[in-house]
């Protein structure tokens, strides 16, 4: 199908948009928007970061989801209280494939799920003993771990448990720390307060610890990666080129990473951050207090990548600007010869995508290396600075869509026909069972890494898989059914 002009794409819009009732079309209408790449600002055409409409079908997530199952539960060292009832710990455990290196129960604990168990007598009178005995019961199972956070879950800010007290009380016990989160999932419009809270107690808790320790040595290629979570191991193909370029990975977090590596970040000379929208405020606060610099940088795809490399290398000597150079001279041939296999099978195909965090813009790139053109993205739970950086990126008159609906989703699939949809497990099945291929961009369906080279190739390979699968010969596609159907009739008549 030919891409849809400004005015098809405004007039599908207020199409989806007919079926609410007349208060809910105005609210949703401000989330909807054709892209306009002369725009500085977002917010001239898009309004971001507000409550969900009543009884559309969200897909976002809360505030603990932010902070437990992003920013602080691939910390591998410590141990992650899920504080409230079995639910909400049992249903964030081992999700977003954060891997690390060690022995799980031993020294590692990102795959086990820790939690107070909340029973009806908690919350009649209260879990802060319930707690307190909680941890000193993993410091007698699991002696190796480094310390522990308290995530609070909605309960815990309705009775008013005082974690931050037993926390404290707690850290003076075992002498390690216990960091406590409120990070209630009711608290905010989606999961992006629950980074921001996140952030927060990172700030509040970690960071301090080791100022005014020189003891440890530093150098002047010392750099932080912040915001990457090691998703099918992301987080060790990103870091093997900055090691290769010349830089110190003094630290990496949250994906693999200590409490240790976040207590020395504030001794780097810049951080560099993958995923903008969880990490930026505590990168903020590290560039106000430490006079540290930060910039965002972006790994998928090789166009991406030589562009991220210059960038970071240009604020070092050049001995890194040349390290950047051949590292991107050394990858020439293996990422040529992946656009060279792929790139035929995959040209002109059209992707539609709905994912959190970076991805929503930080993939176009990728699919573009492979000749691939992005017809439609949006955010699950972006802020207009996101926005502001995905104008840019997406084609003039392009579909941008605000915490989609479910509803609105699968209308504007069907009218705009996309060829491959990058989303989440909550959108997989309902349009694999429409007949288009799907790749689920939140944990890249068990593959992965896709950041770096290496990781191209693979992200190369399975959108081939994906879309050349021959299983989608054997399923019917609702449209095409409908256009049958209707030649037939006008056939016979």
């Amino acid at each position: 199908m030919a891409a849809l002009t400004k005015e098809e794409t405004e007039a599908l819009i207020q199409e989806v948009l007919e079926v609410y009732p007349e208060q809910a079309r105005k609210d949703r209408a401000k989330h909807l928007a054709v892209n306009d790449q002369s725009l500085e600002k977002s917010n001239k055409c898009i309004t971001s970061n507000r409550k969900s409409q009543p009884g559309v079908m969200t897909i976002r997530g809360c505030a603990y989801a932010g902070s437990k199952g992003v920013v602080w539960g691939p910390i591998k060292d410590m141990i992650h209280i899920s504080h409230g009832p079995v639910g909400c710990g049992q249903y964030s455990r081992a999700g977003r494939r954060n891997y690390y290196v060690g022995t799980t129960g031993i020294n590692t604990f990102g795959t086990m799920n820790f939690t107070s168990d909340f029973q009806e007598k908690d919350i009649v009178f209260g879990g802060d003993k319930k707690l307190a005995k909680i941890m000193n019961e993993i410091e007698e199972l699991f002696p190796l771990n480094k310390g522990i956070s308290i995530q609070s879950e909605c309960p815990i800010g309705l009775i008013g448990d005082d974690i931050e007290a037993v926390a404290k009380k707690a850290n003076k016990e075992i002498n390690k720390p216990v960091v406590p989160v409120r990070c209630e999932g009711f608290r905010g419009v989606s999961q992006s307060l629950g980074h921001h809270i996140a952030n927060d107690a990172i700030r509040d808790w970690v960071l301090e610890n080791r100022d005014g320790d020189d003891t440890w040595p530093t150098t002047p290629y010392d750099v932080a990666v912040i915001g990457d979570y090691n998703i099918g191991g992301d987080a060790w193909a990103s870091r093997t080129l900055l090691e290769e370029m010349g830089l110190r990975v003094v630290a990496q977090w949250s994906g693999d990473g200590t409490i240790a590596e976040m207590e020395k970040t504030p001794k780097v000379k810049l951080n560099l951050i993958h995923c903008y929208r969880s990490m930026n405020y505590i990168a903020r606060h590290m560039e106000e207090k430490y006079k540290i610099p930060w910039i965002e940088y972006n790994f998928f795809g090789p166009t991406k990548i030589a562009e991220s490399l210059r960038k970071i290398a240009a604020l070092f000597d050049e001995t890194i600007q040349a390290g950047a150079e051949k590292v991107i001279a050394k990858y020439q041939a293996e990422y040529d010869a992946v656009i060279a296999k792929y790139k035929p099978r995959l040209q002109g195909k059209r992707v539609m995508l709905y994912v959190g965090g970076l991805r929503p813009r930080h993939v176009i790139g990728a699919y573009e290396d492979l000749g691939m053109e992005v017809v439609g993205t949006g955010y699950e739970f972006g802020h207009n600075d996101d926005y502001d950086r995905t104008i840019k990126e997406m084609g003039n008159a392009t579909l941008i869509y605000d915490d989609v609906t479910g509803y609105e989703f699968e209308e504007f699939v069907k009218r705009v026909q996309p060829d491959l949809i990058g989303s989440g497990i909550k959108e997989k099945y309902i349009f694999q069972k429409m007949g288009i291929p799907f790749r689920q961009m939140h944990s890249w369906d068990y593959s992965g890494p896709y950041h770096g080279y290496d990781g191209f190739a693979i992200f190369a390979r399975d959108m081939d898989m994906t879309l050349n699968n021959p299983c989608w010969k054997q399923v019917k596609v609702p449209w095409k059914t409908a256009e049958s159907s209707d030649v037939a009739v006008a056939a016979s008549a």
